[in-house]
């Protein structure tokens, strides 16, 4: 298996040969547009990474990897437009450098597109790849819907909450795995397993951006820090803080959570004091390092070398120690 930088390059030589130009420019552009912004790239790496563990040229599974990016990528246009963002990745959002209609039909046009890329393999090849990615669609639907109606809800419970995260966000990291095992042809039992190593260590990915966005440091984590806080999101840190907190301070954070200040800094520093004091932080922590662990327990299930189970856990770890 090769260092992930290694499949970064490979993955981004590969895209660029991708975003060429079209017609009509208007549909084509704001796809190239939002494809180059970059990012970590980490979904399209799994895939070309699991295509190795089962002794498979990484090659063979670029395809695959680029139909995971254009649907993420796809995802995050329409998010954007649902949010209202102005930002992306620090340059504007796609709906805002545009307009609302161009943002909307380049989204499907992507989705489209993303569809396309499994027509360059076999048709047993194709056939589970797009189960699966119609699958996954479909659930990342339905976590972005629960995020929605999270806005407005005082009850949303822990579980709720990690069901939100799992279809949002980490079906797809199990996603990204299991295609490649798919393009290797790995046994159906295997494809299972490293589908539930990826989304277990997708959800960890998730409760740690969570922790990063209150915690993180301004100067590496990309995105101010403390946005959470000031959209009032009920994160994992903010629910467990409510579950722990006793009645004054409960009150207290819900009751900041319902404003829309423009003194975010202080918004932003009482809630992190509320989230330490309370055990919050800590817990928070917790469940990252459960998720990883869960996460490394399934692959003693996996048919692969030792090498390449310890390259996954080293993998995971770095994952988890990120700063961004």
């Amino acid at each position: 298996m090769q260092q992930v930088l290694f499949y970064q390059e490979a993955f981004v030589s590969y895209l660029n040969t991708f975003t060429i130009k079209r017609q009509p420019e208007s549909l084509y552009n704001p796809i190239n547009y939002i494809l180059k912004l970059g990012g970590k790239r980490l979904r399209p790496v799994l895939t070309l990474m699991t295509a190795e563990i089962f002794e498979c040229d990484y090659k063979k599974a670029l395809d695959a990897a680029l139909s995971i990016e254009v649907f993420h990528n796809f995802s995050l246009v329409h998010d954007d437009i649902m949010d209202d963002a102005p930002l992306r990745r620090g340059e504007e959002t796609v709906h805002e450098k545009w307009d609302l209609n161009t943002g909307i039909l380049s989204g499907d046009a992507m989705l489209i597109m993303a569809y396309q890329l499994f027509e360059n393999y076999d048709a047993s090849i194709f056939q589970a790849l797009a189960k699966l990615f119609s699958k996954t669609a479909l659930e990342v639907c339905e976590g972005q819907q629960f995020d929605v109606d999270f806005e407005t809800r005082d009850d949303v419970s822990i579980p709720e909450y990690l069901k939100m995260i799992e279809c949002k966000t980490a079906v797809l990291v199990g996603a990204a795995m299991k295609m490649g095992a798919i393009v290797a042809e790995a046994s159906e039992e295997d494809q299972d397993v490293i589908y539930e190593f990826g989304k277990n260590l997708g959800i960890a990915f998730q409760l740690q951006d969570d922790y990063l966005d209150v915690f993180g440091d301004p100067n590496t984590f990309g995105k101010q820090v403390g946005g959470d806080i000031i959209e009032n999101k009920k994160t994992y840190l903010y629910l467990k803080a409510v579950e722990f907190s006793e009645a004054n301070k409960k009150t207290e954070l819900q009751h900041l959570y319902s404003l829309n200040t423009t003194d975010h800094s202080e918004k932003i520093n009482t809630a992190k004091q509320i989230f330490i004091t309370s055990g919050s932080a800590d817990a928070t922590q917790k469940a990252i390092e459960n998720y990883t662990k869960k996460a490394f327990l399934v692959l003693e299930k996996l048919d692969i070398s030792e090498k390449n189970k310890l390259e996954l856990i080293t993998f995971g770890e770095q994952l988890m120690g990120r700063n961004v």
